[in-house]
């Protein structure tokens, strides 16, 4: 349990926080920082860049507990900096950062965690429910604020205070004892490349509704005070689902789980092309935030599963390809809106690269 509750509180600060605090301060960055969409998606862009570099360097730490330390001081800081500085190439800068500090917490916690957890699926789940925790925390705590007209840089400054938290308190919990391998170490191995490819496939899958889908719910929704509390009710789903998943999957194997998953996920990325209107967008919602936690989750147990003691640098390779993957999603889907004029395109691709990875995934296993 104390292994659980520790990888749960870091995953809430890195991801939840320090990936995805951005997307609920947003609107109140437009509103009392005069901050543009376009720089806005701009600082999403170097989010997303920092976690393709964090991804690529998690193995330069030989140890585990070190690795997540220095992440959730980093994203501590950052957070803290966003609330303090108003100039927008130093957010940049700063999301920057966070995105790799991002990174490296998942990757080590997976990799710290996950063979501790071993056999234990319920707390492995709440490991991974943290994400999800994060989010609504985050959202919630933004939602009130917001609701109270505090501007947006207080509201940064409140969040690192909340990151700092758990970072002193879970300081001697991850203590670089050489417990850990080096997720350095070792031969790549051939037939880690399809579980790399499919999850790419999964990050350009997730992304585009993700990036686009709140936008195509402006059209349908009048009131701005529902979208406040849209993403709270997203990391609901998502800090559920794991453990929903970990309560009726007992007999799935972890690579069959990754597959049904992404196959939730490609149902709702094709909702909004075949249900018109709210009901669509409310469908896609609820199969990408049912399901985006438990393809990670799913995913860096199959790593453990197949490398043993190389799988942080399995899990490493599997996050940057996840990196791209979510980097090239809003490129082609933005080259697709120019050249056509709508989402039906982007969401079409993503669909049906989602499905023929799932696909591929249960095909790997069936040869297995």
């Amino acid at each position: 349990m104390r292994i659980a509750l520790a990888g749960l509180a870091c995953l809430a600060v890195a991801i939840g926080i320090g990936r995805f605090a951005f997307t609920p301060l947003l609107p109140m960055m437009q509103a009392d920082s005069g901050l543009s969409l376009a720089v806005g998606g701009w600082l999403a862009a170097a989010n997303y860049l920092g976690y393709l570099f964090g991804a690529l360097s998690a193995g330069f730490f030989r140890r585990s507990g070190r690795a997540i330390r220095v992440g959730l001081l980093v994203i501590a800081g950052t957070t803290l900096a966003m609330g303090i500085t108003h100039q927008p190439a130093v957010w940049a800068a700063l999301r920057l950062a966070a995105g790799i500090a991002s990174a490296w917490v998942l990757v080590h916690v997976s990799a710290w965690c996950l063979p501790r957890l071993m056999g234990r699926r319920k707390l492995a789940a709440a490991v991974y429910a943290g994400v999800g925790v994060g989010i609504v925390l985050a959202g919630a705590l933004c939602g009130m604020l917001m609701a109270w007209s505090v501007p947006s840089s207080q509201t940064w400054i409140v969040l690192g205070a909340m990151c700092l938290l758990p970072t002193f308190l879970l300081w001697h919990v991850f203590v670089p004892d050489g417990s850990a391998r080096s997720p350095a170490a070792g031969q790549w191995n051939a037939h880690w490349w399809p579980l790399v490819l499919c999850y790419g496939a999964f990050g350009f899958g997730y992304i585009i509704p993700a990036t686009f889908l709140p936008a195509m719910a402006r059209g349908e929704i009048a009131d701005p005070a529902l979208f406040g509390w849209a993403w709270p009710a997203f990391g609901a789903a998502a800090a559920a689902s794991t453990v929903l998943t970990a309560l009726y999957s007992k007999h799935i194997s972890h690579r069959l789980l990754w597959a049904l998953a992404q196959l939730v996920m490609a149902l709702g990325v094709a909702a909004p092309l075949t249900v018109h209107g709210l009901a669509g967008i409310l469908i896609a919602a609820l199969c990408v935030g049912g399901s985006f936690m438990v393809v990670t989750m799913a995913g860096m147990q199959e790593a453990l599963q197949v490398a043993g003691a190389q799988a942080a640098r399995l899990m490493a390779a599997m996050t940057a390809a996840f990196a791209t993957g979510q980097i090239l999603g809003p490129v082609f889907a933005s080259l697709l809106i120019e050249a056509r004029g709508g989402l039906f395109g982007a969401l079409l691709a993503g669909c049906l690269l989602l499905a023929t990875s799932a696909f591929a995934l249960l095909l790997r296993r069936r040869n297995a």
